[in-house]
């Protein structure tokens, strides 16, 4: 294109054209963005390899005792077109919690890496105090004490994965030693534990003291039942994440680890002491966080458990952080235009479209070395590499597009504002909203500042002053 061409666009058009390169830079933005997702699918895939054989999010359910009981009920069944009706006497499972239940667990967390990836374990020493009791009024609750089968009560623990229950376990009830048993884990934890023959006959209260050792990872979830549940847990992990039903009462986080203290009553449970069904399962992602229970009807149905949870998160999380930079990908690329745009109008500087697209593919090209030094060495030092790299280059560049080595020392710097500017945003997140719509109007004065005279429609831009 020749030089008499490009001074007869007017500043209208030098605006329309930056926007439409602009616009087209979103392509290889969202294919950047596209990219940090399937990394980070990756390594989630190698933490499930490095967690596979060691054990994955644990839930710990129990004490709970199961009594079974012989009761009668009224079954209905068509002989010959008619509808016969009887009853039978069948055989359920009375399920007691505990009056108060005292646990404590001491986390004891490693990092292990696969490749560039990296994954939390966990090694956990669990131990506590049960007592149990049965109500007096038991006839409410649908079963008398004549009907229960005491010889083959038991008394259940539960892990959600049972190969992290390579310690064994040891229960004593009343000063007894128990026999521990494999598997028949309460229903919260899907089955999965260990249990015991109980000698109980409910006469007077029970005394358990029980201990296991656990392994898993990502993170630890204990279900509260009965009268009252506390659970003191300790650790050396620094970034612990709280979730669940149930925050802590107190919590103290430093960088030698964490400590904190549940206690949950029986009210804010809403679970009565005894129960026809087991609850199930409480509801617990991926990631280790659990979400609020549907409570069982009345407390009879297996309706689905409440839970504590404590994660052993990642301190810098630099996919979700790459991920929201990438968001910020098109305001870069903006003020960029923006300011080259301004040089082109107002001081003659004359930037081509591929130019634009050189300079915006600098831009979009950051996204990608932070990605990449990221997994690497960290989202800081990626953050200083990739922005080092991209504002000496693009610094660079625009002294020979601009004609000036005091024009691509304002480039230089608005990019060095730019990436400072972003870094505290990724870093304070609450405040990211009102820093980025303050940045917009300051933005947004600055250039009607400086265009307040230029005439857009005016062809040509020879006699306009330069900056």
């Amino acid at each position: 294109m020749s030089e008499d061409v490009r001074k007869e666009r007017s500043p209208g058009i030098k605006l329309l054209l930056a926007s439409l390169i602009g616009f087209a830079l979103l392509i290889p933005l969202l294919l950047v963005y596209a990219l940090v997702y399937d990394r980070k699918d990756q390594s989630q895939t190698a933490q499930q390899s490095i967690n596979a054989g060691w054990g994955g999010a644990q839930i710990i359910a129990g004490p709970v005792i199961v009594v079974p009981y012989k009761t009668t009920e009224v079954q209905n069944e068509t002989v010959n077109g008619k509808t016969v009706s009887r009853t039978v006497e069948v055989e359920r499972n009375l399920f007691i919690s505990p009056v108060s239940n005292s646990v404590s667990t001491a986390v004891k967390p490693q990092e292990r890496r696969k490749s560039i990836y990296s994954s939390v374990i966990f090694e956990a020493d669990v131990s506590g105090k049960a007592v149990f009791a049965l109500p007096d009024d038991l006839p409410r609750f649908g079963v008398t004490r004549e009907r229960l089968i005491w010889e083959r009560a038991e008394m259940r623990m539960g892990a959600s994965d049972a190969r992290g229950l390579t310690k064994g376990g040891r229960i004593i009830a009343n000063g007894d030693a128990l026999s521990v048993q494999p598997g028949k884990g309460p229903g919260a934890t899907g089955g999965q534990g260990f249990f015991a023959f109980l000698p109980w006959t409910g006469a007077e209260s029970l005394d358990v003291e029980y201990s296991f050792g656990l392994r898993g990872s990502r993170s630890l979830s204990i279900v509260p039942r009965g009268g009252q549940t506390r659970w003191n847990v300790t650790s050396s992990w620094p970034s612990p994440s709280f979730s669940g039903d149930f925050l802590p009462e107190t919590r103290e986080i430093s960088e030698d680890g964490f400590s904190a203290r549940y206690t949950v009553d029986k009210l804010a449970l809403g679970q009565p002491p005894v129960a026809m069904q087991d609850l199930g399962p409480p509801a617990i992602d991926h990631g280790g966080h659990s979400y609020p229970a549907m409570r069982a009807n009345g407390g009879q149905g297996s309706g689905q458990a409440a839970a504590i949870t404590v994660g052993l998160v990642e301190p810098v999380d630099l996919y979700s952080k790459v991920d929201r930079a990438v968001k910020y990908g098109f305001l870069f690329i903006g003020f960029t235009f923006l300011a080259f745009l301004l040089f082109d109008i107002v001081g003659g500087a004359r930037v081509a479209a591929a130019e634009y697209l050189l300079t915006g593919a600098g831009l979009v090209l950051f996204f990608v070395l932070l990605l990449a030094f990221a997994e690497v060495i960290g989202f800081t030092a990626a953050y200083l590499v990739a922005s080092a790299a991209i504002i000496g280059l693009l610094t660079a560049y625009s002294s020979a597009v601009l004609g000036s080595w005091g024009r691509a020392r304002f480039i230089g710097a608005l990019l060095i504002g730019l990436y400072a500017l972003l870094f505290v945003l990724l870093n304070l997140e609450a405040w990211s909203l009102l820093i980025g719509s303050v940045l917009l109007f300051v933005a947004l004065a600055g250039v009607m500042y400086a265009t307040r005279k230029i005439d857009w429609s005016n062809v040509g831009s020879r006699d306009l002053p330069k900056v």
